[in-house]
Formats: C-alpha cells, structure tokens, sequence
C-alpha cells in the first residue's frame, strides 16, 4: 500500500490529472478489500443525487456571463460613484468591486483578468505605485470567495453535506472583515498620496444607477430569494443564470446569440473539472471510511494535540501549506471529509469549520510557488513572478492575520446563523 501511495504521489507531481490519481487509489483499495469495483461505478453515479447539485453549473454560467459583457465596467462605475470621493477612494473601488465579481463568478483568475485590464491602469493614472496596484489587484481577485454565491462555499455544503443557507450567511462577516482589514492597509500606505478618485455628484450617481439598473438587484434575487424561503438554493440559481441571461444578450446586447456557445463551453469546463473530481473523491472518501482513515487520522491528531485551540493552529498551518500546493476546488473534495470528523471531536462548529477552510484556502491563490493568482498576474499585467511574489507579500500577511482571526473568534461566523 505504501509503495502504491508513493508511486501515485510521484505521478500527481508529474502533471497527471488528480482525479485519475483518486480514481485509482479508491479501486486499489477496493481491490485491496475484494470489493467489487462496480461499487466505486456506484458511488460515482451517486453524485446525481446530491442537493443543491445544479446550482454549481448555473451559477458558473451566470459568472462568465457577466465576465464576458461590459458589466464588469459598469461595476467599477457604480463603486467609483458611491466610494471614489473618499480619499484612497479607487483603491476601495477595486477592492468592493473585485469581492462583489468574484462571489458570482466563483473564480478569482476570471476577476483578474475582467477586472484587472481596467483596475490596473486607473490605479497607476491616479499615482499609486506600481508594486501597490499589482498587489491590491492580485490579492483582492479571491476576497469574494466568502460571499454568496461563492461556488467553493456551494462545494464546501455539498461534501460536508452542510446548509448552504448557513454558509451563505456564516461568510458575510468574515468576508467583511477580510475587506475591511484591506481597506485600512491600503489607505494607510497611500496616506500621503491619497487624493480622492472624484467628488461626489449626485447627477454622476443618478446617472451610473441608471446604467446599473438590471445588475443592481442581482444580490438580492441569490439573497433575498433564498433567505425569504420562496426560493431553494437551486432554485435561485437557475433564475440568476436566466436574469442574467436576459440583462446581457435581450436587454443590454453586449453579448450575441452566436457567443453563447463558447461561453457555456467555456464555464462548464470549469465545472466537468470540479464534477469528475468530485465523482471519483465520493468514492475514495467511502473507501476511506469504511477502512477507518479518518478514525486513524484522529488518533494520530489527539497525540498531538490536547485542545480545540491547538488543533485550529495545526490546522492552519495545514491549510496554508494545502493551499499553496492544491487548487480549492480539489482541497475541498479531497480533505472536508477527512477533518470533519476531526473537528467534530475538538468541537469546532461544521459551518465554522467550512469559514475556516475557505478563508485559509484563500490565501492559496497568492502563496508561492504555485498560486494560481500569482502566475494570472504575471501573464495578465506582464510582469516577472518575483515581483509579483513581493508586490503581494504585505497583502498575503494582512490576509493572514484576518484568518486568524476568523479562526480564533468562531461568534464571527456563527452569530448571524445563531441569530433568529
């Protein structure tokens, strides 16, 4: 068994896809049991009956929607109207603008890429320094991966067969603490260059709402749908997917008919990669169970630890060191199911836990050497990976800090799920 587990390890670092190396590992250990393997074939057929299962590829499909038209543009309008007469006021624009595309898109490399290309620019037009403009826009790419619809929050429900609901709300004050510990870092540093993006106008603001009016009521359709109970969480994204659908190529027209099809190719890429992987996980997780890992797992984790407190601090350092080798879709399939148990027995909340996670799992995405924001950056704005490394250093220690955070104050996540 360990030979095996070295040679599909070895196989993983070589570039072979991950969901082969988990589909191989669950049949050898099937094999290994004298199961029959038409059981794995089974358990991944099972993945058809999983809730909430359809809000993944909808919700996706609505993201590179909005991707693909100008509302991005229109989104970095309507935050300069309402927060570029503060001072620093364009770097808040892009933070705010950057959280509210990425929780729709559910894919922080999409945001740099849509939003960068007018952020960056505007950032170096108004005198930020160079380093702080790569920075701000590679880290604040994945701030909305704690705000609903976030699809790693959709994920992290369905393996740990949690309420989305709970999690849509567990996020929001994480998330706001995240943005808001980016905030004040990016007015303090620009303390001495912070002129605001414009004054206010009402006639500029009435103007921009007017030009937002269908993008507007978007959070509330997710939100207001959902938590009124008049909408199921699939339910809501199926009517998003279609509102959007409606706002970009009936009522604006900036995308064709003819442009559809490469758009849903494009977005169910995306997710067929998170599906197969998340197909052969289910079957690797039941083999795992049944085998007692995760009960071998705990009593290894209990000689190391002895409190709620210690086992949250090896947990992060595991996640850090998680995230900045393995993508968060796959960390989510591949793990949840191993530490929820765990958790479980120190105490720590599921849905507390799946805020943990995530926020850690964020940091990822700007955690050399491969995360995967970094090496966008690089490519997108055309800059040497080292310096992409140091222009987000001071971003990645203020995300840290704000996980701890998060980590060690669970009332953050829990106290609007607890609330009536």
């Amino acid at each position: 068994m360990i030979m095996v587990s070295v040679i599909l390890l070895l196989l993983a670092i070589l570039g072979a896809p991950l969901f082969a190396v988990i589909a191989t590992s669950a049949m050898f250990g099937f094999h290994r049991d004298d199961t029959d393997l038409m059981n794995m074939a089974l358990e991944i057929q099972s993945i058809a009956d999983l809730p909430f299962l359809a809000a993944i590829p909808l919700f996706t499909f609505a993201g590179y929607v909005l991707s693909e038209s100008d509302a991005p543009k229109r989104l970095v309008r309507l935050t300069g109207a309402m927060l570029g007469w503060l001072p620093g006021g364009l770097a808040l624009v892009a933070l705010a603008a950057c959280a509210f595309f990425t929780a729709f898109t559910g894919a922080s490399g999409v945001t740099i890429i849509a939003l960068g290309a007018i952020l960056y620019p505007a950032l170096k037009h108004d005198g930020y320094p160079d380093k702080f403009n790569l920075g701000l826009v590679t880290s604040s790419g994945s701030l909305g991966l704690l705000f609903a619809p976030s699809l790693p929050l959709i994920l992290y429900g369905v393996i740990a067969e949690v309420s989305i609901d709970s999690l849509f709300l567990a996020g929001i004050l994480p998330g706001m603490v995240m943005l808001a510990m980016l905030s004040v870092w990016s007015l303090w540093v620009n303390r001495d260059n912070r002129k605001p993006l414009s004054s206010f106008s009402w006639r500029e603001t009435a103007a921009v709402l007017r030009e937002t009016i269908w993008e507007i009521p978007l959070p509330f359709v997710v939100l207001g749908g959902i938590y009124s109970g008049f909408l199921a969480v699939s339910e809501a994204a199926a009517v998003t997917a279609l509102y959007v659908l409606i706002v970009e190529v009936v009522i604006h027209r900036e995308i064709r008919l003819s442009e559809l099809p490469k758009i849903m190719r494009a977005s169910m890429l995306l997710v067929g990669g998170i599906l197969i992987i998340l197909g052969v996980s289910l079957a690797s997780t039941n083999y795992m169970i049944s085998a007692g890992i995760p009960q071998m797992l705990l009593e290894y984790v209990a000689s190391l630890v002895s409190s709620p407190a210690s086992f949250l601090i090896l947990l992060l350092v595991f996640l850090l060191v998680l995230g900045a080798i393995l993508d968060i879709f796959s960390a989510i399939v591949l793990v949840v199911p191993l530490i929820l148990p765990i958790a479980a027995e120190y105490g720590v909340h599921e849905v507390h836990l799946g805020i943990v996670f995530l926020a850690a799992m964020q940091l990822g995405y700007m955690t050399p050497p491969v995360g995967l924001n970094l090496f966008i950056a690089s490519y997108r704005f055309e800059k040497p990976i080292m310096h992409v490394y140091s222009a987000t250093f001071p971003f990645l220690i203020i995300l840290m800090l704000s996980v701890i955070l998060i980590t060690f104050w669970p009332a953050l996540s829990l106290w609007l799920v607890a609330s009536p």
